[in-house]
């Protein structure tokens, strides 16, 4: 069984210090061979608030995917016109579209805002090409894991530009998971990319330590897939410590 830990929405700056402070012990405790963090890392991407990032992250279980969110660009600032992921690549990844090939996953980053946009997404051409080339060229068996800050299937203020193009690329390289944050309202879905019967099961984790909570407390996501299934958990933020809430069992893509 591959186990995956799934957080999102840090927002670093604008955050609760007891969640920051005990949950990369509850990740460690479930041993993932993967953690993926899916955006806003930061409340408004400041240095300081990105040094606190770092020392996150640094604490979650290796090995990390990360990819940057909307709030990890700079709000009101000369640097979001020159440098708009300055910070993000000196002092989190210097990659914006990271990929990790590992014993029995693939799995691969789309930085899905642009700096342009305030709030919506955008998955361009050229990432969608690489959906499909890193992760269409994954072993047999594998988990083919697609990791961004908006989910494709949102709308309104969320919605992704270049949304068709991405589903296509997802039913071509049958992507057995795709993996968001960004709405702060953790949840599962199957979902059809499109004329076909392959449907991949789209993770959105909640916030894990901010206190954006927008009435769902926070939480982040363990994934357990194996040959037949995936199985979603959330791990919810109590006054004594994390618990197991929802868990939503799925058939594993074909």
């Amino acid at each position: 069984m591959l186990v995956i830990a799934h957080l999102s929405d840090l927002h670093l700056g604008a955050h609760d210090p007891a969640a920051a402070a005990s949950v990369a012990a509850d990740v460690t405790a479930v041993l993932p061979a993967l953690t993926v963090v899916t955006g806003d890392l930061t409340m408004r991407a400041r240095a300081g608030e990105f040094r606190l990032a770092r020392d996150l992250l640094d604490r979650l279980p290796a090995p990390r995917l990360v990819v940057a969110g909307n709030h990890d660009i700079p709000l009101v600032s000369v640097d979001r016109l020159v440098a708009p992921y300055g910070r993000y690549r000196r002092l989190i990844h210097a990659e914006l579209d990271p990929v990790l090939r590992l014993p029995g996953v693939t799995a691969i980053g789309l930085q899905s805002t642009p700096p342009w946009r305030w709030k919506s997404g955008r998955v361009s051409r050229r990432q969608s090409e690489a959906v499909v080339a890193v992760l269409g060229s994954a072993p047999a068996g594998a988990v083919r894991v697609l990791a961004l800050h908006h989910p494709p299937r949102a709308g309104g203020l969320a919605r992704v530009v270049g949304r068709t193009r991405l589903m296509r690329a997802v039913a071509s390289a049958r992507v057995d998971l795709i993996l968001a944050g960004h709405t702060h309202v953790p949840g599962a879905v199957l979902v059809e990319p499109g004329a076909t019967a392959h449907r991949p099961v789209e993770v959105v984790a909640g916030t894990a330590v901010s206190r954006r909570t927008r009435g769902t407390g926070r939480s982040w996501t363990v994934i357990r897939v194996d040959q037949t299934a995936v199985v979603v958990e959330e791990r919810l933020q109590t006054a004594t410590g994390w618990r197991t809430g929802a868990v939503r069992r799925f058939p594993r893509p074909s």
